[in-house]
């Protein structure tokens, strides 16, 4: 039985990321917690949220958890969701601040002057369901094929440096990427939570990931 911790820093409702991953993970202890010390005891982390970036960043310093979330990304099997992706990256165009600085990267504004085949301008934010192509194989996307569809609510994408990373992208306003892998960590653009039966195979197969990924 694992100890799940979805971490709350006091942006966005994480009732629904619990209510989801307790629905497929009945074996396991899901919690939601601020707590640093949850988050050392932790066998597995969730890091969702939603909000402005440099707000994030300021309630997880007030809240003494950035040092314990980078301590967790190193050792445990980790899951970033939506501003949970963003904000493991370096940089962000919103308000022009450091994040954590897990992975190399910065996260970049859509343009809302670009437009469609219609020639109507693409509305920001990216709000609605999408699809994900799946440029490498990853455990928590396998018996979901390329191009399922998964719920999206986002103004700002990641741009890695490194490519190796990239797991799935998808496409509006730019090919943008929805999907990153590094050694235990994963995250994704999209809500698993909102996205119906393709978000809780997302879900289970991170409970059922041993953390291991080679790229």
């Amino acid at each position: 039985m694992a100890l799940v911790v979805v971490v709350d820093y006091g942006m966005g409702n994480l009732r629904s990321v619990e209510k989801a991953l307790a629905h497929v993970g009945m074996a396991d202890i899901v919690k939601v917690s601020g707590h640093p010390e949850d988050i050392e005891k932790a066998d597995k982390i969730v890091f969702p949220g939603q909000g402005a970036m440099p707000d994030c960043m300021k309630e997880l310093a007030s809240r003494r958890l950035i040092e314990p979330i980078r301590a967790a990304s190193t050792e445990k099997p980790f899951l970033g969701i939506c501003i949970g992706l963003q904000l493991l990256f370096e940089r962000s165009e919103e308000g022009c601040v450091d994040g954590l600085g897990l992975l190399p990267g910065e996260v970049r504004k859509f343009s809302s002057n670009k437009l469609d085949d219609r020639g109507a301008k693409f509305k920001v934010p990216h709000m609605g369901w999408n699809t994900v192509d799946i440029r490498q194989a990853h455990p928590i996307f396998e018996g979901i094929d390329s191009d399922e569809y998964f719920y999206f609510v986002h103004s700002y994408f990641v741009e890695p440096v490194n490519s190796q990373i990239i797991v799935g992208k998808t496409g509006y306003i730019n090919n943008f990427t929805s999907a990153v892998a590094h050694k235990n960590i994963v995250a994704v653009q999209f809500h698993p939570e909102k996205s119906q039966q393709a978000g809780l195979k997302i879900l289970a197969n991170f409970l059922g990931w041993d953390g291991c990924w080679s790229g």
